[in-house]
């Protein structure tokens, strides 16, 4: 299977002169995830679980088959080890709100790294604050990669969460996940990862991988806005209190006390996404029709050429330069602001994303105010690669 035929799959691709390369941001969507939400809401519509009529349960079947395909995909041991939530951010707002509490205590530990999401640096931050834990972050090298002696020697007996990216999003530095988890499982302390830019590109094996919660996000890897999954251990999961409280997650309420519902749906609090859920699982079984090796060959070979080809633009400099990348190429051109090689390039009809990223304490690590991203999807392609070299060309020679 070649390119062009997965282009064809995604409308918006196909259907605009724009050049979209703005994928970890967000990703287009092929036309059978937009089928199964609008077949959702035109032949099933209704809430779930609890409800005695057929549209209901029929909504209710859907939405727990989907559970049980994210499930699979990510090779949890059972469904009930996948929450839903709204993305990777409310995924790891749901840890630090719910699980750190119950390990933190004043002088323990929380480790981070500089490459880290805005996402994966503030809830810890808010966590240590309210356990009078001290937050920390591991170094970066030069080239966007972790500085594993700095992680080393951060990494102690009070360490009780180490939090970290799987794929960087303002690098595409891919961490080494299993390493990392078994460095903090020697001091006893629990792993959770940012995945909101892994499932699109990496294949994800949580019971290989080791960690102990990971999240990720619907719309980074060809699913709908506004769902995401959280993945926790059966035994973590069980012994956490609720996050959020209210319809769906009870099993009996009264006036002096409630008692709460089995795992997944403790953590399920009100009318869910189910139209998302329903989206997510199609996007999984795109994804899983596709021949993954091809797909990664695919996207090795366009960030290949990427690289090659910009790397000739004079003042142009490539930052990240990592060993192992997913396919995203961040730079700078001739000490020109970000912003406006952005808005230059987007007057050529190339979509690209500009500024800090979500992670300015990366940006700071590398003295740099931002850079300009180019992040690609499975329907880019060489082509793409040159209408970008030729737009950036363009811009250099307006400076």
């Amino acid at each position: 299977m070649n390119c062009p035929s997965w282009r064809d799959d995604f409308p918006l691709v196909v259907g605009t002169d724009v050049v979209y390369l703005d994928n970890a941001a967000t990703t287009q969507k092929p036309r059978s995830v937009l089928t199964a939400i609008e077949t959702y809401y035109q032949t099933a519509n209704a809430n779930v679980h609890r409800a005695a009529h057929r549209l209901s349960d029929e909504a209710t079947r859907a939405f727990e088959a989907a559970r049980s395909t994210v499930a699979q995909c990510i090779n949890a041991t059972a469904p009930e080890e996948v929450i839903w939530t709204r993305g990777t951010t409310e995924g790891i707002n749901l840890v630090a709100a719910a699980y750190a509490p119950t390990v933190l205590e004043p002088g323990d530990r929380v480790l981070v790294t500089e490459l880290e999401h805005h996402s994966n640096i503030v809830p810890w931050q808010a966590a240590c604050q309210r356990a009078g834990a001290i937050l920390d972050a591991v170094k970066v090298t030069p080239a966007g990669e972790l500085d594993l002696d700095d992680f080393e020697a951060k990494l102690d007996g009070r360490t009780r969460i180490v939090a970290v990216s799987h794929v960087s999003n303002a690098l595409g530095t891919v961490n080494d996940i299993p390493w990392v988890v078994a460095r903090a499982r020697s001091v006893g302390a629990t792993t959770v990862v940012d995945g909101a830019q892994g499932p699109a590109h990496v294949d994800i094996d949580v019971q290989a991988l080791g960690c102990d919660f990971y999240a990720f996000s619907g719309h980074k890897m060809y699913g709908p806005t506004g769902i995401g999954a959280l993945f926790g251990r059966h035994e973590l999961l069980e012994a956490m209190p609720p996050w959020q409280t209210g319809g769906e997650m009870i099993e009996r309420v009264r006036i002096k006390g409630t008692t709460y519902a089995p795992l997944p749906f403790k953590f399920e609090a009100g009318t869910p996404h189910i139209a998302g859920a329903i989206g997510l699982a199609a996007a999984i079984d795109y994804l899983e029709s596709l021949d993954a090796e091809a797909v990664h060959a695919h996207e090795s070979d366009v960030l290949a050429y990427a690289s090659a080809s910009l790397s000739q633009i004079e003042g142009l400099e490539v930052v990240g330069t990592a060993r192992v990348k997913g396919p995203v190429l961040s730079f700078l051109l001739d000490g020109t602001h970000p912003h406006d090689v952005g808005a230059l390039l987007d007057q050529q009809a190339v979509a690209v994303r500009t500024g800090h990223h979500c992670a300015m304490p990366l940006m700071d690590a590398l003295g740099i105010p931002g850079t300009v991203r180019a992040s690609f999807g499975l329907y880019n392609s060489r082509a793409d690669v040159d209408a970008l070299t030729q737009a950036v060309r363009k811009v250099r020679s307006m400076l």
